[in-house]
C-alpha cells in the first residue's frame, strides 16, 4: 500500500472519530436533559408508582393542544381585521361552551360507568385529536367554516382526556406524595410543555399554516402510545362512585328507583369545597375575560413602544409565569390552610385589577402585566387548594368524580368571561373594571364562608342536606 494511500486513511479515520466526537458533544446535552427531567418526574416514588409516566403524558398532550392552538389563533384572531376577529372567536367561543354546557355531563358519568378503559380512553382521545388535526390541516389557512366541527371534535376529546386524568392521579399516589402535590406536578409539567411547544408551533407556522397541525398529530400519536405505558391498576374502578353536584341531580336518582342509602356529593361536604368552587369560578372567569380582553385591545392598542405582538407576548409570558409560580409554591403551601390560601389569593387578585382600572391610562406598560401575573398566579394557587379541600373532604369513593364535576364547572366560568370579554368596547379603565368585578363577586360568595371554615377547623365533613 502506497504511502499516499495510507495518509488518506489515517485523514480518513481522524474525521471519522471527529464526527463520533462532535456527535457525542452535541447529543449529550439532550440526553442529560432528558435524564435531568426523567429524575424529577420520577422522584419521591413516582417513578415506581406509574405517577411520573402520567405527568409525562400530560406534558405530550399540553403540547399537542398548544400546536393545535397556535393554527387557530392564527386563523381565527391574526389573520383577519379586529371586527371579524371578534365574530370569529364569539364563534370559537361558543364552540368550546358546547362540549362543557352538553357533553361534559355525559363524559363524565360514562366513563365513572366504565373506568376499565381508562388507557384506551386516553389512547382514544390522541389519536381522536391526531387525526382531526389533519382534517383541519385543509382548512386552517382560508378559516373556512368547516375549521369549528373540527375544532368542536378536538376540545371533546381534550375535555375527555381531563376527566379520566382526574380519575387517574389518585390511582397512581406514591406513599410520599399527597394529591394536591401530585396534581402540582401533572400541572407544572403541562406548563412546562406548553412554554415549550409555543415557539416550536410559531416556527411550524412560518413554514405554513398547516404545519403546526401536522406537529400536533405526531405529538398526538406520540401521545396515544405513551397511554398504553401506564400501570395497568389505572383501569381499575374498585370502591369509586359518580358523585353529585346538585340537589336536583340526587332527587332525580333517589326518586328513579326503590329508596336507598344517600351516597356523599359535594353538597354533603360542609361548606369549604361549596365557596372554594365559587372562588375558583371567578378567578377562571377573570382568567378567559382577560385572555380575550387584552387579546383584542392590545391588538388595537399595544402598550407604550411595543408592536401589538410583543404586547400581546409580553402579557402572554407574565400570566404564563404566574401560573407556573402558583403552581410550585402551592406544593409548599398544601399544608397551610386551603381556605386562608383561597381568601387571600382573592384580595391580591381584586387588588391588582383595581390597581389596574385606576392607572390603565397613566401606567399600562406596567399595570397589564402585572394584573395577568397576578391573574395567573391567584388561579394557579386557588385551584390547588380547591384540590386539597376536595381530597380533604370528599369521601374517597366519589372524589376522582367530583374532581372530574369540579373542573366542568370552571371552564364553563371561563367561556363565560371571555364571552364578556369579548362584547366590551375597547376601552382600557373599563376592561380593567369589569376585571375588578368579576373578582369582587368571587369575595362577596366565597370569603366570609372560607373563614369562617377555616376558624371552624376546615372541612365539617360529611353531612346530610
Amino acid at each position: 500500500m502506497s504511502r499516499a494511500s495510507t495518509a488518506g486513511g489515517n485523514r480518513g479515520n481522524r474525521a471519522r472519530r471527529a464526527g463520533r466526537a462532535a456527535g457525542r458533544l452535541l447529543h449529550r446535552p439532550f440526553t442529560g436533559a432528558a435524564r435531568g427531567l426523567r429524575r424529577l418526574t420520577h422522584a419521591h416514588g413516582a417513578g415506581e408508582s406509574g405517577l411520573g409516566k402520567l405527568i409525562e403524558l400530560h406534558a405530550v398532550n399540553s403540547a399537542g393542544d398548544m400546536m393545535i392552538t397556535v393554527a387557530l389563533a392564527s386563523t381565527v384572531f391574526f389573520s383577519v381585521p379586529t371586527d371579524q376577529a371578534r365574530g370569529r372567536v364569539a364563534l370559537y367561543l361558543a364552540v368550546t361552551l358546547a362540549p362543557f354546557a352538553l357533553l361534559a355531563p355525559v363524559i363524565g358519568p360514562l366513563l365513572d360507568r366504565i373506568p376499565h378503559g381508562r388507557r384506551a380512553a386516553m389512547a382514544g382521545s390522541m389519536l381522536a385529536r391526531a387525526l382531526l388535526a389533519v382534517t383541519m390541516s385543509g382548512a386552517v389557512a382560508d378559516g373556512g367554516l368547516e375549521l369549528y366541527p373540527a375544532a368542536l371534535g378536538v376540545l371533546v376529546a381534550s375535555k375527555a382526556y381531563g376527566v379520566v386524568r382526574s380519575a387517574v392521579v389518585p390511582r397512581l399516589l406514591p406513599p410520599r406524595i399527597s394529591l394536591v402535590k401530585a396534581n402540582s406536578r401533572v400541572t407544572l409539567a403541562g406548563l412546562l410543555a406548553t412554554g415549550a411547544a409555543a415557539p416550536v408551533g410559531a416556527g411550524l407556522h412560518l413554514i405554513g399554516p398547516p404545519w403546526p397541525l401536522f406537529g400536533a398529530f405526531v405529538v398526538f400519536v406520540g401521545g396515544a402510545f405513551l397511554s398504553f405505558t401506564l400501570p395497568h391498576k389505572v383501569d381499575s374502578g374498585k370502591g369509586e362512585a359518580r358523585a353529585r353536584l346538585t340537589a336536583r341531580e340526587e332527587e332525580r336518582e333517589e326518586g328513579a328507583g326503590p329508596p336507598r342509602s344517600r351516597r356523599p356529593g359535594l353538597r354533603t361536604v360542609g361548606p369549604s369545597v361549596l365557596h372554594g368552587l365559587q372562588a375558583n369560578a371567578a378567578l377562571r372567569s377573570l382568567s378567559g375575560f382577560l385572555t380575550f380582553f387584552l387579546a383584542f385591545i392590545l391588538r388595537e392598542h399595544p402598550l407604550a413602544g411595543l408592536t401589538p405582538a410583543t404586547s400581546l407576548g409580553l402579557v402572554a409570558v407574565c400570566a404564563g409565569g404566574g401560573n407556573a409560580l402558583g403552581t410550585a409554591v402551592g406544593a409548599w403551601l398544601r399544608a397551610r390552610g386551603p381556605e386562608r390560601i383561597i381568601a387571600a389569593v382573592l384580595g391580591v387578585a381584586l387588588t391588582a385589577t383595581v390597581v389596574a382600572a385606576v392607572f390603565y391610562d397613566l401606567l399600562a406598560l406596567v399595570v397589564v402585566p402585572v394584573a395577568a401575573a397576578a391573574a395567573g398566579l391567584c388561579q394557579a394557587l386557588a385551584k390547588l387548594s380547591l384540590d386539597a379541600m376536595i381530597q380533604r373532604d370528599v369521601p374517597e369513593q366519589v372524589r376522582t368524580s367530583a374532581f372530574a364535576r369540579s373542573e366542568t364547572a370552571l371552564q364553563m366560568a371561563w367561556v363565560v368571561g371571555g364571552a364578556i370579554g369579548i362584547a366590551l368596547p375597547l376601552i382600557g379603565m373599563l376592561g380593567m373594571a369589569v376585571a375588578a368585578a368579576l373578582v369582587a363577586a368571587g369575595v362577596l360568595l366565597a370569603v366570609r364562608g372560607l373563614l369562617s371554615a377555616a376558624r371552624r377547623g376546615g372541612g365539617a365533613g360529611p353531612r346530610v342536606v
